[in-house]
C-alpha cells in the first residue's frame, strides 16, 4: 500500500499541487515569496554547510509558520544550552514565520525545499542530520518517506489528532497511517491525542509515542512573565476594552455590527481591532465597515512603546505585537474560528483575559482546554458575542473567575519543553 501511496503522491497529488501553488503565487505575494524562498533552499543549505571543516551535529526543526516556531523556540533554546558541538537549523513554509521568527539559538533559517525526491534527497545529502523534528504539523511526504530510507530519526512534537479528523475518514486515514508510521517518534499534547493517534496507526509499527504536552505553553508564560511588570495583572484594574486578535473577514460579519452595539450601550467601552492580514487594503476595508455604524478609527502602526492610547476605536496596523496589547484590555476575541481554525489563544489566557473564539476551534487542543476551565467560551453568532461580552461586562465576579480560569490553563501546562529536549537527546 505504501508504493501505491508513494506513486500517487508523486505522479498527481505533488506535481499538482506545485502547478497550482505557482500559479496562485501570480495573485498572492506571501505565497510568491515562499515560492523564491523553496527555489534558493538548496542554494543557501549548500552555502552554509560547505564553510565547516568537519561536518558537525545538525538538529533540523521545522515549523510551517511563526505560531509554530513558538512552539520551536523553547526547546531550540533549551538544546542550545546542553548540547555542545551541533548547528541548530529551522526551515519553514511561510514567510511569516521565515520573516519574523527570532532566537539567538538558530544558527541557519531557510525556507522548507520542495517536496519532490530529488530536491529532498540533495537536502539531507548536503545537510546531513541527525535528527529532523517538526512542530506540530506540515509534514511532507517524501520529506518522511526519504529520510526513513537513510535512517536519520524523524519526530513530530506537540502533535494534536481527533478521532473527528478528517485523517481518520476512509482513504485519508491510509494515507496518514502510511506517513506517521514512518516516523520514529511522536509527541503529542494530550493523552487523548496519543490514543487517535493510535487508532489511526492501527496495526502497523508504533512510532515511540508520547504525551509530552505544548511546549508554546512555556514560550507564552515566559513572556507573560516578563510583562507582568510592566502592566496592571489585575484585569478589574485595566481600562475597560476588548482587545480583537487575528480576526478574518468571516470573522469582521460577526463582529463589527455586535461591537458597534456594544459600544453604543457602554460608552466607557474601548475596542481595538487586530487584522489576521493587517494590509492597507484590509485595514481600509474594517475602517470603512466601523463607520457605517458612526465609529471613526484610529490605526496603530508603532512596534515599539506599545502603550495604547485613550481613542474608542483603534485598529492594529503591524503584526507581532498583539501578545503585549492584550494586557490593555480586560476580554479578548481571537479570530479565525468562522474559517480556517482558531488562532492563538494562549497569548490572551497568558494576559488574564477570558478568551471568545467561534465554533471552528478543534485545531487547537487549549482552546478546548479554556472551555473546559471556564476561561475560553466558543461563541456562534454574533448575539452570543454579545450576551456573553455583556455576562462578562455586567458582573465583575464572572469576569474574575473567567480571568483566573483563563490564567491557571496556561500555568498547569507548563514544563513540556524539558520533556520534549531530554526524549529528543536520548531517543
Amino acid at each position: 500500500m505504501k508504493i501505491f501511496w508513494l506513486l500517487l503522491y508523486n505522479i498527481i497529488i505533488y506535481p499538482t499541487l506545485f502547478l497550482c501553488t505557482v500559479f496562485i503565487s501570480i495573485f498572492y505575494k506571501k505565497v510568491k515569496d515562499s515560492i523564491f524562498g523553496k527555489f534558493r533552499s538548496l542554494y543557501i543549505l549548500k552555502k552554509y554547510f560547505s564553510s565547516f571543516d568537519s561536518h558537525p551535529n545538525v538538529y533540523w526543526f521545522h515549523a510551517a509558520s511563526l505560531g509554530e516556531f513558538y512552539q520551536v523556540k523553547p526547546v531550540l533554546e533549551g538544546m542550545n544550552k546542553i548540547e555542545g558541538d551541533r548547528q541548530l537549523i529551522v526551515s519553514f513554509s511561510s514567510p511569516s514565520g521565515y520573516k519574523n521568527a527570532y532566537s539567538k539559538a538558530v544558527d541557519l533559517k531557510f525556507y522548507m525545499p520542495f517536496d519532490f525526491p530529488w530536491s529532498v534527497s540533495t537536502a539531507l545529502k548536503i545537510v546531513k542530520p541527525k535528527k529532523i523534528i517538526f512542530a506540530a504539523y506540515d509534514y511532507w511526504p517524501n520529506f518522511i518517506w526519504i529520510t526513513k530510507t537513510k535512517g536519520i530519526h524523524t519526530n513530530v512534537f506537540a502533535a494534536q489528532f481527533s478521532l473527528k479528523s478528517y485523517k481518520m475518514k476512509i482513504g485519508f486515514r491510509n494515507y496518514y497511517r502510511n506517513i506517521f508510521s514512518s516516523f520514529e517518534s511522536i509527541y503529542t499534547n494530550s493523552e487523548k491525542d496519543s490514543n487517535s493517534m493510535r487508532a489511526i496507526i492501527k496495526d502497523k509499527k508504533y512510532p515511540s509515542l508520547q504525551a509530552l504536552g505544548n511546549p508554546r505553553y512555556d514560550t507564552v508564560a515566559q513572556k507573560a512573565k516578563r510583562l507582568e511588570n510592566k502592566y496592571t495583572e489585575n484585569i478589574l484594574d485595566r481600562e475597560k476594552r476588548i482587545i480583537i486578535g487575528s480576526a478574518h473577514k468571516e470573522d469582521d460579519k460577526i463582529l463589527i455590527p455586535s461591537l458597534a452595539h456594544l459600544m453604543d450601550t457602554y460608552p466607557d467601552l474601548k475596542v481595538l481591532y487586530a487584522p489576521h492580514e493587517p494590509s492597507l487594503k484590509e485595514i481600509s476595508r474594517i475602517k470603512s465597515h466601523f463607520r457605517d455604524y458612526k465609529y471613526i478609527s484610529t490605526v496603530f502602526k508603532k512596534d515599539t512603546d506599545l502603550t495604547l492610547s485613550s481613542d474608542r476605536l483603534i485598529v492594529v496596523g503591524v503584526l507581532g505585537i498583539l501578545s503585549e496589547l492584550y494586557w490593555q484590555g480586560i476580554i479578548a476575541y481571537v479570530g479565525g474560528g468562522y474559517s480556517t481554525g482558531v488562532h492563538n489563544v494562549m497569548e490572551p489566557a497568558a494576559a488574564n483575559l477570558p478568551v471568545l473564539f467561534g465554533p471552528k476551534f478543534q485545531n487547537a487542543y487549549e482552546a478546548e482546554e479554556l472551555i473546559i476551565a471556564g476561561g475560553g467560551h466558543s461563541i456562534s453568532n454574533g448575539e452570543e458575542f454579545i450576551i456573553k461580552v455583556e455576562h462578562l461586562l455586567k458582573d465583575k465576579n464572572n469576569l474574575k473567575i473567567s480571568s483566573l480560569a483563563a490564567k491557571d490553563v496556561i500555568y498547569k501546562n507548563i514544563g513540556s519543553s524539558d520533556k520534549i529536549i531530554w526524549n529528543l537527546m536520548h531517543e
